[in-house]
C-alpha cells in the first residue's frame, strides 16, 4: 500500500510560479513506481499534466505543460515534485499525484485508470 499526500497548492497571480509536492507513505519501495501528476477543473475531467519515471531519470509532460510544468523526484525523501511557471488561470484546478508499478504499456501512465494509488489533491488556483 502507498498513502500520498499533496501539498504546496494555493492562491497566485497569473505570471507566479508554485511548487507542488507528492509525500509517499506506506510499507513499500518508493523508487519502484512511476508517479503522475493530473489536475481536474470543475466540470472537466481529469487530465495527464506530467509522469516521472521510478528513477527520475525522465520526465514526460502533456503539450499543454510542456516548457512550463517540471517534474522532479528525490527518492530518498520518498516525494515527486511539480513545479509549475507562468502560470494562467487555465492552470485552475485540484492537482492530484498518483503512483503506479513500473513494468505496464507507456501508454498506460497517461490515464488515470493506470495508477493504484492517489493522494487527496491540493487546489491551485489562478488569479487574472
Amino acid at each position: 500500500q502507498v498513502q500520498l499526500a499533496e501539498s504546496g497548492g494555493g492562491l497566485v497571480q497569473a505570471g507566479g510560479s508554485l511548487r507542488l509536492s507528492c509525500i509517499a507513505s506506506g510499507r513499500t519501495i518508493f523508487s519502484s513506481y512511476i508517479v503522475g501528476w493530473f489536475r481536474q477543473a470543475p466540470g472537466k475531467e481529469r487530465e495527464f499534466v506530467a509522469r516521472i519515471t521510478s528513477n527520475g531519470v525522465s520526465g514526460y509532460y502533456a503539450d499543454s505543460t510542456k516548457g512550463r510544468f517540471n517534474i522532479s523526484r528525490d527518492n530518498a525523501k520518498n516525494t515527486v515534485y511539480l513545479q509549475i511557471n507562468s502560470l494562467t488561470p487555465d492552470d485552475t484546478a485540484m492537482y492530484y499525484c498518483a503512483a503506479a508499478p513500473v513494468g505496464k504499456s507507456r501508454g498506460t501512465y497517461l490515464n488515470p485508470a493506470g495508477y493504484n494509488y492517489w493522494g487527496q489533491g491540493t487546489q491551485v488556483t489562478v488569479s487574472s
